[in-house]
Order: structure tokens, then C-alpha cells, then sequence
């Protein structure tokens, strides 16, 4: 049966998908053969575009428009949100762990939505919150996934609040590891008894959409455990990068993020990131987890990432 010819709406969106995932700023002739129109057909179509505000010319390229840009933000996260809702609970009840979702934002990630079993109703969920990368593992699972120059306000943030950058117990050795494993594990870093594992979603190499993390108490992550819940936290990452591919959206084969361990606090406290555990040198590992997570001098702890 032959292909339907294509209407114009699917000329134009066709533009506006190639001009929002081009790596860099593409121009005429690129835009042309990438999605498969004539350049003059191109060429009147983006006439229209830029004047709709969808598409903006600067010289001979095309960047994305003001009205993309002013789509709501909050009406993208309930789209995301509902999206990512039956992964979440998927992984939830297969692990018996809570699950948060996680965006980033311009220096950190803010969570979004969670899914937490009774058991784990002493850890608080954050949910709304924005949470720093050098406290959580969400936030470092999403930095790790990023380009280094996309990285720099992330680093910023954390260096004003005097968090080293350097060193093997730097945030930068930690970003190194999250970026070589696909994923971030804490222990204990913002309250001892919780530990969190994340992993970003990522259709598009350089640019993470969200990011999943696995919270629960210290022991959940012990060594012949953790092995398991990396599997597991694989499978939703991967289904969900699937489910926001979609049509259109090339998807980017065995994209991966940190994993994220979190800490938690009662039932109002703030779930935060776990910090190492004392045998480990970088608060983010590949190792297993120490049976026992190192002191935190803060009490918060990471919910959803």
C-alpha cells in the first residue's frame, strides 16, 4: 500500500523536529535533505515557520523559536509525568523501592514525580523540590549525561556552595565515574540509612530528558543486591527512552545515566543523596555498597531523582 502523500502540517513539523535535535544550528541545505523536501518547498515552509515564531533564522541557520521556547514548561512535565508514571510504578513494585523522576534545570534537576511503597514512608519524597548535583544522585546521573559545556553552571553551583570540584573526592572524579559506569550510587550522604541508585533517560546523545533513581534504606543496596537493581533500573530507563523516542525521535542506542543513591529523613524531612560508603573513595561508584553507609553531617535525603 502506498505511503499517504505528506500534508503540509507534516512538512513543517517535520522541519521543526529537525531544526529542535540538530546538534548544532543547521542550514538550509541540511534541513532540506534531512527531511527528504526540495529546497525551495523547504525554504517556503520555514518562511512560515519563522513568522509563527516556530523556527528563528540567524544568517544562513535555523535555531529553534520563541514559540517553542514559550511552551509551557509545567504542561511538558504533566506530559513526561504521565508518560513515565507506569514505568515508575513498574519499577516500584518490582523492586520494592521508591522511584523518583527527576529534569534538569539550569543548575539542577527538580523532581517531579515519585512512586513510594508504605514500607518507605519515613523517607521523604522531595517532590517539586530542586536538588543540587554535589548532594543527589539524580542531578549527578543527568550532569554526567550532559556535554562538558552544558555541565558548567551545575559545577558552578556546586563550587559556590564550597563543594570541591578537584581531587578524587571531587565532584569531577564523581562525574567521571557516573559517565564511565551509566550510573550514580549513594550512600548515606544526606541521612545514613538511605541509599539511592540513578540513571538518566537520554533519546538524544548530549541532552538527558529526566533521570529514574531507586531510594531505599542502606542494606537494599547491599553487594549481592545491587547487581540486580542496576538490571532492573536498566530496563525502566531504557522502556521509558522508548516511550519518549516516539515518532520522529531517533533514539540513541544503549544511552545510559548515573545511578543514584539517596538518604532520607522522616516522614516531613527532605530525601536526599546518600554519601559514599567509608571503603569507597568517590561518593559516586560502581562498586557494591558498604554494608554500612558513612556518617552524614546533614539530615536531609534524596527522594525521587
Amino acid at each position: 500500500m502506498p505511503a499517504a502523500p505528506r500534508t503540509a502540517v507534516d512538512k513543517a513539523l517535520d522541519l521543526v523536529e529537525a531544526v529542535a535535535r540538530a546538534s548544532q544550528p543547521p542550514r538550509l541545505i541540511d534541513l532540506a535533505e534531512e527531511v527528504g523536501l526540495h529546497r525551495a518547498t523547504a525554504y517556503r515552509v520555514l518562511v512560515d515557520l519563522v513568522r509563527r515564531g516556530w523556527v528563528l533564522r540567524a544568517g544562513d541557520r535555523y535555531l529553534p523559536g520563541t514559540a517553542v521556547l514559550q511552551l509551557s514548561s509545567s504542561a511538558a512535565r504533566n506530559s513526561l509525568g504521565a508518560l513515565a508514571r507506569p514505568v515508575l510504578a513498574a519499577l516500584s513494585e518490582r523492586t520494592g523501592m521508591m522511584v523518583n523522576l527527576q529534569v534538569p534545570e539550569v543548575d539542577r534537576s527538580r523532581v517531579i514525580d515519585v512512586v513510594r511503597p508504605d514500607r518507605l514512608a519515613m523517607i521523604s519524597s522531595l517532590t517539586g523540590q530542586a536538588l543540587p548535583v554535589h548532594r543527589f544522585a539524580g542531578p549527578l546521573a543527568l550532569v554526567a549525561a550532559l556535554s562538558p559545556a552544558d555541565r558548567v553552571p551545575y559545577l558552578r553551583a556546586a563550587e559556590e556552595s564550597g563543594y570541591p570540584l578537584d581531587g578524587p573526592d571531587g565532584l569531577l572524579a564523581d562525574i567521571e565515574d557516573a559517565e564511565r559506569t551509566g550510573f550514580a550510587v549513594e550512600y548515606g550522604r544526606n541521612e545514613q540509612p538511605v541509599a539511592s541508585l540513578a540513571r538518566a533517560v537520554v533519546t538524544r546523545q548530549g541532552a538527558p530528558v529526566c533521570a529514574l533513581t531507586l531510594v531505599g534504606l542502606g542494606p537494599d543496596f547491599g553487594e549481592a543486591l545491587l547487581p540486580g537493581l542496576r538490571e532492573r533500573l536498566r530496563e525502566a530507563t531504557d522502556e521509558l527512552a522508548r516511550i519518549l523516542s516516539g515518532p520522529g525521535t531517533p533514539e540513541v542506542p544503549g544511552a545510559t545515566g548515573a545511578t543514584e543513591a539517596t538518604g532520607a529523613t522522616g516522614a516531613t524531612g527532605a530525601t536526599g543523596q546518600a554519601s559514599r560508603p567509608p571503603s569507597s573513595p568517590s561518593r559516586t561508584t560502581s562498586a557494591s555498597p558498604s554494608p554500612s553507609p558513612s556518617p552524614s553531617p546533614s539530615p536531609s535525603t534524596e527522594g525521587p531523582a
